[in-house]
């Protein structure tokens, strides 16, 4: 949602308009003036909490950008996770310049462990901005068979918890899968999160040994990202289209 005024309304507001939406996120974005360290102030907003990063939702911005001529080129978001860059080439592809999360290894939480209800090989926590559990599983297989006890993966402290394997076909496309679940923000599954692939790519480039890989999210709704690891900072490409335009009529 694109604000026409130099500032965001209440928060409370914005939180009902996502409730509204109903989708994993939605993105608010006015502009800054000139000579701001940014183009746009951006926040996102799940249906039921407003998170510290969101891909997906900072694809869509950009994408609504620049096919209605609002902006070109590289476009700076102001965020909760400082500012992020986003730069669209002449085919549609747009490349996200994100923080790279920090990876710390931990112990698998039990209540984690039997919601998944299969082997966990590892466990890591992501940091403050994506604020996941990231847990490798066994195989391919296991991740796209996953059926987790949403109710108790809410009662797991954090964001939610990403889930994810090797690729089984080294020549199939993409390198590894993952699936994100976020019942405890309100989302049972999100069908593509940008903002889990800056822990998916240095988790994945540390044991495959490139900086670049492509990743599969999703069971009934999948999708692509592609991931480029430089250091502290990651790289996310993907593409959007749109399939809804309209105005939000409010009045208050």
């Amino acid at each position: 949602m694109l604000l026409d005024s130099g500032a965001f309304p209440d928060t409370a507001w914005l939180q009902r308009v996502a409730t509204e939406v109903n989708l994993s996120e939605t993105a608010f974005a006015h502009p800054l003036p000139a000579g701001a360290d940014a183009d746009w102030a951006l926040r996102w907003l799940t249906p039921a909490a407003e998170v510290n990063m969101c891909g997906h939702a900072t694809l869509a911005t950009a994408h609504v950008l620049h096919t209605t001529g609002t902006a070109t080129g590289t476009v700076r978001f102001r965020t909760r996770s400082g500012v992020l860059t986003t730069t669209a080439d002449d085919r549609g592809a747009i490349t996200m310049d994100f923080p790279t999360a920090p990876l710390t290894p931990v112990e698998v939480p039990p209540v984690v462990a039997d919601a998944l209800g299969t082997e966990v090989r590892s466990a890591h926590d992501t940091g403050p901005d994506v604020g996941d559990l990231l847990v490798e599983l066994a195989d391919e297989e296991s991740v796209r068979a996953l059926a987790p006890d949403l109710k108790a993966l809410a009662r797991h402290g954090g964001r939610g918890v990403i889930t994810t394997a090797r690729a089984d076909n080294p020549d199939g496309g993409y390198d590894f899968v993952s699936r994100c679940f976020f019942p405890g923000i309100g989302i049972d599954e999100d069908p593509v999160t940008g903002s889990a692939h800056t822990a998916l790519a240095p988790f994945w480039s540390a044991r495959l040994g490139r900086a670049q890989l492509v990743g599969l999210q999703g069971a009934a709704r999948t999708g692509f990202v592609r991931t480029d690891l430089r250091g502290d900072r990651t790289l996310l490409t993907g593409s959007a289209v749109t399939v809804i335009d309209g105005e939000l009529l409010a009045t208050d």
